[in-house]
């Protein structure tokens, strides 16, 4: 699968059309499909979704259609926790999600690369505020895609404190390759989630990217974030909350899929050397070693 590189006639082909389609809409109303319980309905959706995408049943708890109450139930299902175990090096931070690598490396003065020749801030897809952003210049990041087929909670990479968590109105693209090469700015753009977290190796910002048909993002301390959708960013302070998650520890999940971007401070962490564009990863997989502040 080409996730960088220049686009194709096929990739315009594909992504033009979403300028124009209604996407809160049309996530409303996937929204309420998925949510249907009538059990030949919700079993029928979730053995043709099942067969198209070759869903791997061997990995969850819960391994037949009428044990789901609905198609979200399904599609955020939980996994045996034997199949994805968590690396326990003290040092190592782990992918907060099963998923491929759309890209890896180094903020460059404040800029992520998104796709070939195309760029966004992170300044921008922070929200806009500068003091938030800006302990993430010249930092590290990774973007990770979250194809229909994968599992779709989201996990610590590392044990960290929730300071804050900001939600972004925005439009709802596709997050698929097609567009992340297209579409300018793609994920500065789309509604998010983000969660500033305290940790031993810095600051540590995890975005979670809504999607066209992925609009529904939730936390495991907020509960349901989006919908409903705002015109305004909301700016969440939890520093005397005490939320203290431990690597490994799910953090949240999308109702639908689509992608989450982690960043950290300069000089924090160290890439694994066998990560690079269109890897794929299982979360708990070991992606970096971290270093303390100091």
């Amino acid at each position: 699968m080409q996730t960088s590189g220049k686009p194709s006639i096929n990739d315009w082909i594909k992504s033009l059309p979403l300028y124009i389609l209604p996407h809160h809409a049309l996530s409303r109303g996937m929204m309420a499909l998925t949510r249907i319980r009538l059990p030949w309905f919700k079993n029928w959706a979730i053995n043709q979704f099942s067969n198209v995408f070759d869903i791997n049943w061997s990995d969850a708890k819960k391994q037949r259609a009428d044990e789901f109450e609905n198609f979200n139930a399904f599609f955020t299902r939980e996994l045996r926790s034997e199949v994805r175990p968590i690396d326990a090096q003290s040092n190592v931070l782990v992918s907060p999600a099963d998923g491929r690598v759309s890209q890896i490396g180094n903020i460059d003065a404040g800029t992520l690369l998104q796709a070939k020749g195309k760029t966004f801030t992170t300044q921008a897809l922070l929200g806009g505020v500068g003091s938030i952003a800006a302990p993430f210049d010249e930092g590290s990041f990774t973007t990770i895609y979250l194809s229909p087929r994968d599992y779709h909670r989201l996990h610590m990479p590392c044990d960290g404190t929730l300071i804050e968590t900001i939600y972004i109105p925005g439009r709802l693209f596709s997050v698929a390759p097609h567009t992340t090469r297209t579409i300018p700015g793609l994920f500065a753009r789309n509604e998010r989630l983000v969660a500033l977290f305290e940790t031993e190796h810095g600051k540590m910002a995890l975005v979670l990217v809504g999607a066209i048909f992925v609009s529904a993002i939730e936390t495991v301390w907020a509960g349901l974030v989006t919908p409903p959708h705002q015109t305004d960013c909301v700016r969440t302070d939890y520093r005397q909350s005490s939320i203290v998650l431990k690597k490994g520890e799910e953090l949240g999940r999308f109702n639908m899929g689509s992608t989450i971007i982690a960043l950290f401070e300069k000089n924090r962490v160290v890439w694994a050397p066998s990560l690079s564009t269109d890897s794929p990863v299982k979360m708990g997989q070991a992606i970096a070693t971290g270093y303390a502040s100091g």
